[in-house]
């Protein structure tokens, strides 16, 4: 009988989905039946992967149940939107709160002002905000906003940035993208950057940027090539936005705070929320005032439920009442001692894998090489992260299928180390598989935390 140290990685990718698709019936039929209504059974990409997605029917704290009835101890988060957990009591009662006074009110409200002033307090370059209802619209506004005030259409972003579904540049496959003048340099390398934008000053509007690739493989910026994108542009006149949709929740002013490096304007989105729809952006006053209806020359920014009453009241109580400064460093603590011990076990059985990222985001590439632009993830098989995948799903923990993970308030010490232990397992029996895939490491040491350490 053939062993798993003499199969191939997609051999054994094939056998894991086969038992994963055993093991769920009644969300192959459910995914079978949705693709009669919905293209692909869904309405978000990214929720996919073979044979058919599980179909979640109830999350409770840090647990969600599939419609098969198993439970996963969620590791995703929704790529981080569920900071607080499933079940967060503060949350529960803000939105119920919510729903009794009305949902649609069409007008300004306590809450909205309540949000604007924390937020502008908590995060330090924003002196002015704007909500809108995705990450996605908050990074379409900021680069708008840039593009007319300095009357240029350049933008300048980075292979394997993600900014929303129509400013995506995880892949090869651009042909949604909104059409601006789009100029796409490589992440870290800050020599190259300083000169793209030096050597165009009156085509760039603004620089778009996650200071720490979030879908792109949980890559920290640096601080020599962030610094370097703030000194580029302030010469240049071009706009810094940084994109800290998911890095925000990594400090309690966001990296911002941590790397001393402020932008122009900021975006924000999934868990300020507080689980509802949310996105919002906000910088500078003098740019954000832009949009100030008193003014002759203000530009208009229209969206029906921009603050709708559930976000509002959600993402206030959230930020105000539970996410404080010192459960925000707690929470990524938590973060940093599970990826170091993750990256603990791979050092430990000689496997080639590394996990990136920081504080509460991470992500598992099976490989030894270092990881400081998106192309250097290409070193891991496609196959061992679709193998990763399907065994933990069915050994119950709910992750991305590239290998994306993130920490919630409501996990604890016991779902690490069931993480740890699980990964320990995954290790121990295709980690033989896993190095014959797996190109020549560039370098012979071992995994570490991070390629930059915890502070970029």
């Amino acid at each position: 009988m053939t062993t798993v140290q003499t199969r191939t990685l997609q051999e054994l990718a094939t056998d894991a989905a086969t038992r994963y698709a055993a093991a769920n019936p009644a969300s192959e039929a459910s995914f079978e039946r949705s693709t009669r209504f919905l293209p692909g059974a869904d309405t978000r990409t990214v929720n996919h992967y073979a044979p058919f997605p599980v179909t979640i029917v109830r999350g409770v704290g840090a647990r969600l149940y599939d419609l098969d009835g198993h439970e996963y101890v969620d590791f995703l988060n929704d790529h981080t939107a569920g900071l607080y957990g499933h079940s967060n009591p503060t949350i529960q009662a803000a939105i119920a709160g919510a729903a009794k006074d009305g949902l649609t009110l069409g007008g300004p409200t306590p809450n909205q002002q309540r949000f604007a002033e924390l937020i502008c307090g908590r995060f330090p370059s924003v002196e002015r905000v704007r909500f809108t209802n995705s990450g996605t619209e908050a990074n379409l506004m900021a680069v708008s906003l840039a593009r007319a005030v300095t009357g240029r259409g350049g933008v300048l972003v980075f292979d394997g940035g993600y900014h929303g579904g129509p400013l995506t540049f995880t892949g090869p496959d651009r042909r949604l993208n909104v059409p601006f003048p789009w100029v796409v340099g490589q992440y870290n390398d800050a020599e190259a950057a300083r000169s793209m934008i030096e050597e165009q000053p009156d085509r760039l509007a603004c620089v778009l940027v996650e200071p720490m690739l979030g879908g792109g493989g949980c890559i920290p910026g640096t601080r020599a090539f962030l610094g370097a994108l703030r000194d580029a542009t302030q010469r240049s006149g071009a706009l810094l936005i940084f994109d800290e949709v998911q890095t925000s929740r990594l400090a309690p002013g966001g990296l911002q705070e941590v790397l001393g490096i402020h932008a122009d304007l900021t975006t924000f989105g999934k868990y300020l929320g507080g689980g509802a729809s949310f996105g919002a952006f906000g910088g500078r006053a003098e740019l954000m005032d832009r949009f100030d209806p008193r003014r002759p020359d203000h530009f208009s920014h229209a969206g029906t439920h921009n603050n709708n009453a559930l976000t509002m009241a959600a993402g206030l109580a959230g930020l105000r009442d539970v996410l404080t400064p010192a459960t925000v460093r707690r929470l990524n603590d938590r973060g940093d001692a599970l990826r170091d011990a993750l990256n603990g076990v791979a050092a430990r059985l000689h496997v080639p894998a590394l996990v990136t990222g920081r504080g509460s985001i991470m992500t598992v590439h099976f490989q030894r090489a270092p990881v400081r632009c998106h192309g250097d993830t290409a070193a891991t098989p496609q196959a061992a992260r679709d193998l990763f995948h399907l065994e933990m799903l069915l050994a119950g923990f709910w992750i991305a299928r590239r290998g994306f993970m993130s920490v919630s308030l409501a996990h604890d010490d016991q779902d690490c180390d069931r993480l740890v232990a699980a990964f320990e397992v995954f290790l121990e029996r295709y980690g033989t598989a896993i190095e014959s895939a797996s190109p020549r490491a560039r370098s012979t040491a071992g995994p570490s935390r991070s390629p930059y350490g915890r502070h970029p």
